[in-house]
This record gives C-alpha cells, sequence and structure tokens, in this order.
C-alpha cells in the first residue's frame, strides 16, 4: 500500500536510537524528506549513514529539547513540516519517595513539556499553512498508574489528555494531532526503566528482568512495530483521525 508520504517532510526528535529511529527508517522507506533531531551529533551522523540506503532525503538537527529556547531555536531553523513526531524523552523508574524533585523536573523538562512546547510552535506553524500532523509517542502507563514508574505514568497521562484536547480542536485547521502509547518495547531505554521499577518494587535494580514478565506473545513490542503504526496512521490514508491515543501493547493492560 502506497501511503502517499514521498512528499512529506517529516521531524522526528529522538531520531538517533530506538524506537525514534525506526520511526526515521518507515518514513524514509516511504520516500518521505525525513528531518532527526538529538543530543549527540556523533549518534546523528550514524544514524543518518544507516539512512542514507533509503534513497531519502536525510538532515540532521543537534539540540537539547530538554531547554525552552533549544525548541524555539529548532523550530527556526527547521522550518516548515508537514509531520511532527514527538519522541524524545528519558522519564526515569522509582517512585514517588526515591525521586527527587530535581529529577522530576529534569526529566518532565524533556518529554512533557517538550512535547506540549514544540507542539504549540508547529501547530501556529501548521494552522497558518493550512494542514499537518503532529505525532506524540507517549507510552501505555499513562493509562495505568504505577507507583513504581510514578513520575512516568503521571507524566504520560498529562500528554493523553494533552494530545485529545489539541487533536479535537486542530482539525479545524485541517491539522491532525493524535498519540501512540507503545508498550515495553526492546530498547535500551526499556531496560533503565525496569532497572528503576526493580528498585522501588524489589529492592534490587538487578532484577529488572522480573518487571517485564507476563508480556503478551511472550516477548517486548519491536521498534519497527511501533513505527510502522506510527507511518500508517500519519498518512494520509488515516486522514480521520485526529483527538486520540492509540494503544499498541497488545491487550498487555487487561492481562492479569
Amino acid at each position: 500500500m502506497d501511503l502517499q508520504l514521498s512528499d512529506k517532510r517529516v521531524l522526528i526528535t529522538g531520531g538517533s536510537k530506538g524506537i525514534g529511529f525506526a520511526v526515521a527508517q518507515a518514513f524514509a522507506a516511504e520516500g518521505a524528506s525525513v528531518v532527526i533531531v538529538g543530543r549527540d551529533p556523533e549518534k546523528l551522523d550514524a544514524a543518518k549513514a544507516r539512512l542514507t540506503g533509503h534513497g531519502a532525503t536525510i538532515e540532521t538537527h543537534a539540540a537539547d529539547l530538554a531547554m525552552p529556547q533549544s525548541r524555539e531555536e529548532l523550530a527556526e531553523t527547521i522550518g516548515p513540516v508537514d509531520i511532527l513526531v514527538n519522541n524524545a524523552g528519558a522519564i526515569p523508574g522509582g517512585d514517588l519517595l526515591t525521586l527527587s524533585m530535581e529529577r522530576w523536573i529534569e526529566a518532565w523538562q524533556l518529554k512533557v513539556f517538550g512535547y506540549i512546547h514544540l507542539t504549540q510552535l508547529f501547530l501556529k506553524r501548521m494552522k497558518v499553512a493550512g494542514g499537518g500532523t503532529v505525532v506524540n509517542i507517549i507510552g501505555d502507563l499513562g493509562r495505568s498508574p504505577r507507583w513504581d514508574y510514578v513520575c512516568g505514568t503521571t507524566g504520560n497521562a498529562s500528554l493523553i489528555a494533552f494530545t485529545e484536547a489539541v487533536g479535537a480542536k486542530s482539525v479545524d485547521w485541517n491539522v491532525r494531532v493524535f498519540g501512540v502509547n507503545p508498550a515495553g518495547t526492546r530498547t535500551d531505554r526499556v531496560v533503565e526503566v525496569a532497572r528503576g521499577q526493580a528498585q522501588s518494587t524489589l529492592g534490587d535494580p538487578d532484577r529488572w528482568a522480573e518487571m517485564l514478565a507476563n508480556r503478551p506473545f511472550g516477548r517486548l513490542a519491536e521498534p519497527e512495530e511501533i513505527a510502522s503504526v506510527v507511518a500508517m496512521l500519519a498518512s494520509p490514508r488515516a486522514g480521520y483521525l485526529s483527538g486520540t491515543v492509540i494503544d499498541v501493547d497488545a491487550g498487555l493492560r487487561n492481562r492479569k
């Protein structure tokens, strides 16, 4: 199926690794022009080298998106895009008594406020342009509150509400805003979170694998599976989708 993305320019934050890189691959494979953003220029260069095999136009931009000024500079430097994929984030595992307030603020600056601010900046431009799409990659625990991931589950819940509220209005300007909630996905990031959860729940971060038990299909999701959903739903083929967040968890939330 042609996803009609070959004439689209796509900006992906956190695009040098994990789900973000897989999303970049999916769009590049469809012929879209892709801009990936991350903190580390070397990792961005390595990611670009891997993506150029698809024959698409690949740009990189190094920025710390935890900083409001960096978000504003990104929007000015990159210019117009057809699709924004908010993906950058690193909220730690742990409970309310083990995570400092400073750590909460640091984590939310990148993911929660980063998503909100970039959506604001690019939505203004898309409104003027008469169209566009914003995809927020959030996380399944936003719907399943967890003591041992309280900073992340609270941040994700707020982003779900934000996405639904903005996406219900943005259609008035021909802009779609929706989200995707991946369950645990096979990336380095999922191990970091699981270690924090294991420390909080079991008192031993090395027992992190126990936090990932009872998974549907007996495994974690693959980054490419999440990326395929993002590309398909961001395409014109799914043009009536906005103001909602899709759970990609294979029913995990209802498993006991």
